[in-house]
């Protein structure tokens, strides 16, 4: 069916609108409950079985993404309208093959391939898009990244082309230390779809005050941003968001400006290729200390520091994201803020270390204090330390937000079993 005439409310009937997933953790769950919602049938697959969205679809599928044959076989069997990637590790030709034959990739195949790639983000982001970034060059060997890292100065960032969460990532701080950033880059990587070598991308650490993601939603009724969302990060990971964060008007004009503009950007390259471009951006970007503002990077889905959305939006960036890749339209009234004026919301993520199954316990104390929320992401098992579960509140202003959601995970018993 064509994306006007799909029949929504009838996932067990005769057309029903058939979603897939690739990857099936946190975000993916909270999609698939939003589309459930609105009448569509699921398909959850991921790398492992009992992963979060597997556990509230209509059915799932475990399988190595990366693989091309298991993927294509996985779309010749489910034969789905709608094709969602949660995570990157995915066999993009296979995104690409299946856009071809009729499927809707969300945002589009040729957006998951440019963002899951750094340099051709970036590429398109400063050079064709004009957008601010910090200095950079790229190399494609230790020869490469010492005469790059010699041009963009010191101290810099040494990141693999293809990597998420930190992964592979180090500050380089002087010439003695870039072999060793050049082997922790290869180490990295994402392995998948690459030769022996990753290339990297070096670029000057920026005078950074404080880091922004500003939720972009492009639907069949253009492209609105939502309140720009703050956040702090350990080790490349999301610990804490708040939104609305504090800024200036002058900040303000430069974040919209830039998400708009490289959203804009990305869906132009779907719709030249007969796609829709549709679904939640999470556009990252740098705040320096004399207020310039400077593009990241983007995450072609929901964003982790947007789960503070939950509380903060009448419709969370997993309803927008159902609403937008279903055809919807989303308007800026469809993204403001819920919360009383002047108000904050918080989300602290809540990461467990340990070797096995992990019960929550003491969630009544926890949950006490009136404008407080939890989720819990009821993965099986973590193994080293693994994102369990998000705390949620609203308060008066950033820091009293922050700390009641900082309050419930403290005040929570977390066991290994």
């Amino acid at each position: 069916m064509t994306e006007e005439n799909r029949a929504l409310g009838t996932p067990l009937g005769k057309h029903p609108t058939r979603v897939l997933f690739l990857g099936s953790g946190e975000l993916g769950k909270e999609v698939t409950i939003e589309l459930m919602r609105l009448g569509a049938w699921v398909c959850a697959a991921d790398s492992y079985a009992g992963a979060p969205a597997q556990q509230v679809a209509h059915e799932y599928r475990v399988l190595d993404m990366a693989n091309a044959d298991q993927l294509r076989a996985l779309f010749d069997e489910i034969q789905p309208d709608i094709i969602v990637p949660e995570v990157e590790a995915i066999a993009t030709s296979e995104l690409a093959a299946a856009a071809t034959r009729g499927a809707q990739v969300v945002p589009s195949a040729e957006i998951a391939a440019i963002c899951m790639d750094r340099e051709r983000l970036r590429v398109l982001a400063h050079e064709e898009l004009g957008l601010p970034t910090t200095p950079y060059r790229f190399a494609g060997s230790l020869e490469e990244l010492r005469e790059g890292a010699q041009i963009v100065g010191y101290p810099c960032v040494v990141k693999p082309i293809m990597s998420s969460s930190g992964h592979g990532q180090s500050v380089v701080r002087s010439a003695d230390a870039i072999d060793a950033a050049w082997t922790e880059a290869q180490e990295g990587r994402r392995a998948h779809d690459e030769g022996d070598v990753s290339r990297v991308i070096v670029e000057a650490l920026a005078p950074l005050d404080y880091e922004l993601t500003v939720l972009t939603v492009s639907s069949s009724a253009g492209i609105v941003t939502c309140a720009p969302i703050g956040q702090r990060q350990e080790s490349g990971d999301y610990r804490e968001s708040w939104q609305p964060a504090t800024f200036t008007p002058d900040v303000l004009e430069q974040a919209q400006h830039i998400a708009r503009t490289a959203v804009e950007g990305l869906v132009a390259k779907a719709q030249a290729s007969g796609e829709k471009g549709w679904g939640v951006f999470g556009v990252e970007l740098f705040v320096l200390t004399d207020g310039n503002v400077l593009f990241n990077e983007v995450s072609p889905r929901p964003h982790d520091t947007g789960m503070v959305t939950m509380a903060s939006q009448r419709l969370s960036e997993f309803a927008l994201h159902a609403r937008a890749i279903l055809g919807l339209p989303i308007t800026q009234e469809h993204v403001a803020l819920s919360i009383p004026e002047g108000t904050v919301a918080a989300s602290h993520a809540i990461v467990v270390q340990g070797d096995g199954e992990a019960e929550f316990r003491n969630v009544a104390a926890a949950l006490a204090e009136p404008g407080t929320d939890l989720r819990v992401f009821a993965k099986p098992e973590v193994h080293g330390h693994r994102r369990m579960a998000v705390a949620l509140a609203v308060g008066g202003d950033e820091a009293d937000a922050r700390a009641k959601a900082g309050n419930v995970a403290e005040s929570l018993d977390i066991a290994i079993v």
